[in-house]
């Protein structure tokens, strides 16, 4: 089991990973999962958070994250990109009283972010950090990205169906793809983007 690790994206973006404790071998997504931590400017955005169960990365965690939370002095919302991503989320909304979005809407997020509808999930793009963050639907590879396994979504619409929702992306000036499986894409995001439709469009 590897433990949380943390990565500073930007000024006011992260991305970290910590073990599943959901996962077990022999399933089809990798142990280590990603989240995102984002300064807006009128909020402290946490999508798809996990805190460590490991004891010691736990505690490392959530007082790094106080922490961050006191200095920015702003309410904290908590995106989430698909219902089966909850993870932390109710244990963190009660520490920090934090907003929590839960389904679809293009309504009042904070930062000016937006999010881009596929069956049972969101895309959400953060303008100011000109990232996009997927949920299950674009996965880091060696390549760059990939869309998920035909497998995944098999009984949602099916591949095709998911490259057409999400080509509307190539229209923003994705910079960064900050993916929840597989690592992260942290420059030319819209090059990879396209490649990974492209292959599939």
């Amino acid at each position: 089991m590897g433990g949380v690790e943390v990565r500073r994206v930007d000024e006011g973006l992260w991305h970290w990973t910590a073990p599943h404790p959901d996962w077990k071998p022999g399933d089809d997504w990798e142990q280590d999962v990603g989240c995102v931590y984002w300064e807006a400017d009128d909020a402290v955005v946490l999508v798809d958070p996990l805190v460590p169960s490991d004891d010691a990365d736990r505690g490392t965690f959530l007082d790094a994250l106080d922490r961050d939370v006191e200095r920015i002095g702003l309410p904290v919302a908590i995106l989430l990109t698909c219902e089966w991503h909850a993870r932390s989320q109710a244990e963190l909304a009660a520490r920090y009283d934090a907003r929590v979005v839960a389904s679809p809407t293009t309504e009042g997020l904070p930062g000016g972010a937006t999010a881009t509808s596929v069956p049972e999930e969101v895309v959400y793009w953060l303008p100011a950090a000109r990232a996009l963050v997927p949920g299950d639907t674009l996965l880091g590879s060696a390549a760059g990205l990939t869309l998920c396994p035909a497998s995944w979504f098999e009984d949602r619409g099916g591949i095709d169906e998911l490259a057409q929702a999400l080509e509307p992306l190539l229209e923003l000036p994705v910079e960064r793809v900050l993916t929840t499986h597989g690592p992260p894409v942290l420059a030319d995001g819209h090059a990879a983007l396209a490649r990974a439709l492209g292959a599939a469009l």
